[in-house]
């Protein structure tokens, strides 16, 4: 048991640094080459930059240092070890890159740049957080907030992102804030996708007269759980039980071949569902022997 929990803290560690590298790599890469501009830490760090001439790197490492005080102070040890990586490594990851890549680019379309980006941060917070970590930085002020006076975190972080790139204006123009608002929606969007990665499976509902039998068929031949609900159908009032059962993707066109076959008369209703927990799903299943 214990080594695999040192395993799994082993993964989650090396997971958290190449989150880190990749955000790091998105920023010299696409930001910087193409004068983007972009919310949280980098955004300031960005700004700073652009009017004051401090190396990028250098601003991340003081701004994380002191925010991770803060909230070592405010937010307790617990989250600030969950930021401890990210708030030293990702300026570290950042200022290697600065120096050995440089800011040449790797590409000149700024609508590319902004997609490609976009992408590859929404991947890099997502694989941080789904390790239970934290990128730190602009991430903490709204929690400190939330805590304190008990604004919402999501109002408090767009506001922020918003103040942030209408700072940005000062060094650029208009059009690019707008790139820079479509920047944040890209990786918000690849982030949420991220983080729904594995989780989703399919909810089927099945209305039918051999109920019993696809019942059975479920349980057998596909393995898996489920539920009935008593119900009664609006026309020919008709009492038959709703057969629930949720279903990985892949299980899907096998059960409903395996319906078809039994009913083809059967009502279903299919819909995703974001996140599932239980046996068979988050955690293993458990066979009951029967005498």
């Amino acid at each position: 048991m214990k080594e695999n929990i040192s395993w799994k803290l082993l993964f989650n560690i090396i997971a958290i640094l190449i989150g880190n590298a990749i955000y790091a790599l998105a920023v010299v890469l696409f930001i910087v080459p193409n004068n983007l501009i972009t919310g949280g830490t980098t955004g300031l760090s960005l700004l700073f930059y652009h009017q004051f001439n401090i190396p990028i790197s250098a601003f991340i490492y003081v701004f994380n240092a002191v925010m991770f005080f803060i909230g070592l102070f405010i937010l307790g040890k617990k989250f600030a070890l969950s930021t401890l990586i990210s708030t030293f490594f990702y300026p570290t990851a950042f200022a290697f890159f600065e120096k050995t890549i440089g800011y040449g680019g790797m590409t000149d379309d700024t609508l590319l740049a902004v997609l490609c980006a976009g992408i590859m941060i929404g991947v890099a917070i997502g694989i941080v957080i789904k390790c239970g970590a934290s990128t730190g930085g602009m991430d903490i002020p709204p929690l400190v907030i939330n805590k304190k006076v008990g604004i919402p975190v999501s109002v408090s972080m767009y506001f922020f992102d918003f103040l942030i790139l209408l700072s940005q204006m000062i060094f650029t123009n208009k059009e690019m804030v707008l790139y820079g608002i479509l920047l944040v929606l890209t990786y918000t969007l690849v982030l949420d996708n991220i983080l729904m990665l594995g989780k989703s499976q399919t909810q089927v509902k099945i209305v039918s007269k051999e109920y019993e039998k696809i019942n059975n068929m479920i349980s057998s031949e596909i393995d898996r759980g489920t539920t009935l609900f008593h119900a009664e159908t609006g026309y020919m009032k008709n009492e038959y039980p709703v057969v629930l059962t949720v279903v990985s993707n892949r299980e899907l066109p096998l059960l409903n071949k395996k319906v078809l076959e039994i009913d083809p008369d059967a009502f279903m209703i299919i819909s995703k569902v974001n996140e599932v927990h239980g046996k068979g799903f988050t955690f293993k299943k458990e066979y009951v022997k029967t005498k």
